[in-house]
């Protein structure tokens, strides 16, 4: 399928705000892909299906998310913001036949980060972050980051996921901590 096939499958799921949000992120995502000498293509299209579910009211999401055998830890369980990411992927794989593994990851992961990043899932996490359409306190930060590398932008998001989610009391996914630590690790080695 093309980008306009997929901006036509993804426009009767979301909302105008979400839409124009997946075409920002679409965006960002293949700048930063050229950047790296990451595959643009993917990162255009991973970027466009992103939030493909996160529209659907969450007892539908639960309701799909049951019914392709995603089972929800404790921390995810709490997390409703956390769910469109799983079941998007497994919505791209089963509904529109999409068996990309580095278009499934990274939307999979574009919330939460993981250990073992690849270059495709770090190009969406940030991509999501600097998209145009994003105003929010820090995202300046982040766009500074993503112009001095990739990775110091996602140390700059993990940063700001973990502060966000600790100044909230929220649990903060595993997959997370993960990603932090093995990046911070990467930091200090850098500047060893």
């Amino acid at each position: 399928m093309s980008f306009d096939d997929y901006k036509a499958v993804i426009r009767p799921l979301l909302g105008d705000k979400r839409y124009y949000h997946s075409i920002c992120v679409a965006r960002a995502a293949k700048e930063l892909a050229g950047q790296c000498g990451a595959d643009k293509q993917k990162a255009e299209t991973a970027g466009i299906l992103h939030d493909i579910m996160k529209d659907i009211p969450s007892e539908k999401q639960l309701e799909m998310m049951n019914q392709y055998g995603i089972k929800l830890s404790p921390v995810e369980r709490s997390a409703q913001k956390l769910w469109h990411a799983m079941l998007g992927s497994a919505y791209l794989k089963n509904e529109l036949h999409i068996d990309d593994p580095e278009i499934l990851d990274a939307v999979r992961y574009h919330t939460t980060g993981r250990e073992n990043m690849t270059t495709m899932d770090k190009v969406l996490f940030v991509a999501d972050f600097i998209s145009a359409d994003r105003n929010y306190p820090g995202v300046e930060n982040l766009r500074k980051a993503a112009k001095i590398g990739l990775n110091e932008a996602v140390m700059e998001g993990l940063s700001y996921t973990i502060a966000d989610l600790a100044q909230n009391r929220k649990a903060i996914h595993p997959d997370t901590i993960a990603a932090f630590n093995q990046e911070a690790l990467a930091f200090a080695g850098d500047k060893s």
